[in-house]
């Protein structure tokens, strides 16, 4: 079973990642870019802040421990744990991707910070204030997809590198996270 899993992961990476053309390759490397988004997080912020008022500060803060929970998760126990290498890293793989301006990120990519990440704000967002914004919170999950997706377009993750934090980090990440921030909203915020 896991050696039919390991082909699929390895067959999908190599479908997605062979169609390409100048215009994707030029978004999705865009996509994948640590500073691409600023604009975004920066209308984020003033979203929320506009939305929430005063319990925007717990809000926020708690947005900084999701990031910071999820990218630790990813990066210092799931990568150290398995090694597994990038499919960019792979010998007999690296030679039949596709790679954008020569990115081929860091040695080990099981499991993929991109995906924890995003996914972890989408799901706070779904699971603390989905009723107050629900066409943001739509545009999260959409977003954090669009950003998984780019790194499997670029070679850099197998597509179960960006499926499974969504399941082990990020859904669990963004329900405990948004626990903590409703009960600091009932705890500060509520008037009896």
């Amino acid at each position: 079973m896991l050696e039919y899993l390991e082909k699929l992961d390895r067959k999908l990476l190599l479908f997605i990642n062979g169609h390409h053309n100048a215009f994707f390759d030029g978004f999705m490397y865009w996509c994948s870019g640590q500073y691409s988004w600023i604009p975004f997080y920066v209308l984020l912020l003033l979203l929320i802040i506009i939305k929430l008022k005063k319990k925007s500060i717990p809000f926020i803060l708690l947005v900084a421990l999701l990031l910071t929970i999820s990218d630790q998760m990813a990066s210092s126990v799931f990568k150290p744990l398995f090694h597994r290498y990038r499919p960019s890293h792979e010998m007999g793989l690296e030679d039949l991707l596709h790679f954008v301006n020569n990115y081929r990120g860091g040695m080990y990519g099981f499991v993929s910070s991109h995906a924890a990440n995003t996914f972890s704000l989408a799901f706070y967002f779904f699971f603390a204030i989905k009723k107050q914004m629900p066409k943001l919170t739509i545009l999260l999950f959409f977003w954090a997809a669009l950003v998984s997706y780019s790194r499997v377009y670029l070679g850099v993750h197998y597509p179960s590198d960006v499926i499974v934090p969504i399941f082990f980090i990020a859904i669990w990440n963004g329900f405990i996270i948004a626990k903590l921030y409703g009960w600091i909203e009932k705890k500060y915020f509520l008037t009896t």
